[in-house]
């Protein structure tokens, strides 16, 4: 059995793996991948638009990696670019009319998937994994 330090190292790459996973076979019907998935959920929540860099921070990729998905994306409908006033070069990414309902329904799975996997998950518990996370994160963004 691993040492806790390392048992930690594994389950934080493996649970979020797990997660998403469980996530993706729920959103398979929709017939979107798992980077259009994460893509459009990180702009609902967002309210709806974001900063072509903070999409592509969010979602944990290159921003030169994103412009592909969000030409997949935007091909598709569910998004469209526009000039980010805040910086006359950069991009904006919105989410279309169209996606808000799907975007939606993302969200109540997601919440769903959730509410079933903490479910039997002590208050106290999922207080102490959130600070030992935020902790782990913070530390980590320092270095």
């Amino acid at each position: 059995m691993p040492r806790p330090p390392e048992r930690l190292a594994e389950l934080l790459n493996l649970a979020p793996r797990a997660w998403r996973l469980a996530l993706d076979r729920r959103l398979k019907p929709l017939g979107l991948s798992q980077a259009k998935w994460l893509a459009l959920l990180h702009l609902a929540r967002s309210g709806g638009q974001l900063p072509h860099g903070e999409l592509a921070a969010r979602i944990g990729i290159e921003p030169a990696t994103l412009v592909r998905l969000v030409d997949r994306l935007e091909r598709d409908g569910w998004v469209a670019r526009a000039v980010d006033p805040a910086d006359g070069r950069g991009k904006r990414i919105a989410l279309t009319p169209r996606a808000r309902g799907l975007a939606a329904k993302l969200e109540r799975t997601a919440r769903a998937l959730r509410a079933e996997l903490l479910a039997d998950l002590p208050p106290r518990d999922l207080a102490a994994a959130i600070r030992v996370l935020e902790h782990i994160a913070a530390r980590a963004r320092a270095r």
